[in-house]
């Protein structure tokens, strides 16, 4: 693979100016704590962002970093976290970011992050990639292709764990009441849980017909965001119920990857008490907001956030095709695969489990 090269504006209008020339180049690991200054610091910067992710995603998956950085007069003015993936058919994508709900090019004007994209989308042209995936909480206005697959639930909260339940509609109320009363569930927190998580969340993929995530993926998460990342558990007397992994970024906490046992739902209502909890948890944190993700329109998931009272609001995710001649359809959505997921929730458990973790790396 030949040296990405570096890229200065081509408008600059000569020796003068050059200190204040835009400087587009890849991102080196030295980079990675400028970066992550500028990530925070950015109004639209995400978890997923961070270079933490990245390293992760490296260290779990073997895929290959491909980031961006924008400098002006020596300052960092841009940020586009990228990776090379692959997928089944073996082909190279690049992604922004893999494993993640977030992602795209973060800049101090709107000229920056189209450079960025620009090099990114050239870069992708050498390689032979299929195509270019950028996924952006908020609209770019890049003009490349829309990929209007999903949705995400963001809200306020409120300023005392008190008042959660209360801005919960009725029906949703009424069952995170019983949960808590009359069948006596409990919200803890400690990393210890990762197990029990990755257990539930493993079953649930199982049972929806999609493979999961291997637990080094998880532990890569602790070990990359420390404190950032926290394991609840539901439980009734000892019994594990249900679990969620989130993280915690500026004043947010996104509610993650979780899991729940099989008929918890049913008989206990678990997962609507654990989200209810874990918003009082993260209101009694200080936190303001409480992510809770993307789903699919007319996915269960997407059903039950909506119960919980959270508004879905379109993710504006683009791609630029490349090699690729047709946007990616290997999804639930696509009625096509409904044979696949039908097959794989019939999987004995510890098959589906081996098997998940050398899928999971080609479907980021």
């Amino acid at each position: 693979m030949s040296a990405s090269p570096e890229l200065t504006d081509p408008l600059a209008p000569g020796p003068a100016a050059a200190a204040h020339a835009l400087r587009i180049r890849p991102g080196r690991p030295a980079d990675d704590a400028a970066r992550d200054r500028y990530v925070r610091a950015h109004p639209r910067g995400s978890f997923f962002h961070q270079s933490g992710w990245r390293r992760a995603v490296e260290r779990a998956f073997s895929h290959e970093p491909s980031d961006w950085l924008a400098f002006r007069g020596g300052q960092l003015v841009g940020v586009l976290p990228l990776m090379r993936t692959r997928s089944l058919s073996q082909s190279t994508q690049l992604i922004s970011m893999p494993y993640a709900v977030y992602g795209g090019a973060l800049g101090d004007d709107a000229q920056v992050e189209l450079r960025l994209v620009e090099c990114a989308r050239a870069e992708g042209m050498r390689e032979r990639a299929g195509r270019l995936e950028l996924r952006y909480q908020e609209a770019s206005g890049l003009d490349l292709a829309p990929y209007p697959l999903y949705s995400t639930f963001i809200r306020e909260l409120p300023s005392t764990p008190e008042e959660v339940l209360a801005a919960i509609p009725k029906k949703a109320r009424a069952e995170c009441r019983k949960a808590r009363d009359k069948h006596g569930l409990e919200l803890t927190e400690g990393l210890w849980y990762l197990r029990d998580l990755h257990r539930l969340f493993m079953a649930n993929k199982r049972n929806l017909g999609s493979p999961g995530l291997p637990l080094r993926w998880f532990q890569a998460l602790i070990d990359e965001f420390g404190s950032d990342v926290v394991v609840h558990l539901v439980h009734r007397q000892g019994e594990p119920l249900a679990a969620v992994m989130s993280f915690v970024y500026g004043d947010t906490l996104l509610a993650y990857y979780g899991g729940t046992a099989d008929g918890a739902d049913r008989s206990t209502s678990a997962s609507n008490f654990m989200y209810f909890a874990l918003q009082e948890w993260a209101v009694g944190r200080g936190l303001k907001r409480f992510d809770f993700g993307r789903s699919r329109r007319g996915s269960g998931a997407f059903s039950f956030k909506e119960h919980q009272g959270f508004e879905p609001r379109d993710l504006p995710y683009q791609i630029a095709l490349l090699r690729e001649k047709r946007m990616p359809d290997f999804h639930p959505s696509n009625p096509k695969t409904e044979r696949l997921r039908r097959t794989w929730s019939r999987l004995p458990p510890w098959m589906a489990a081996q098997l998940s973790g050398p899928l999971a790396r080609y479907l980021p």
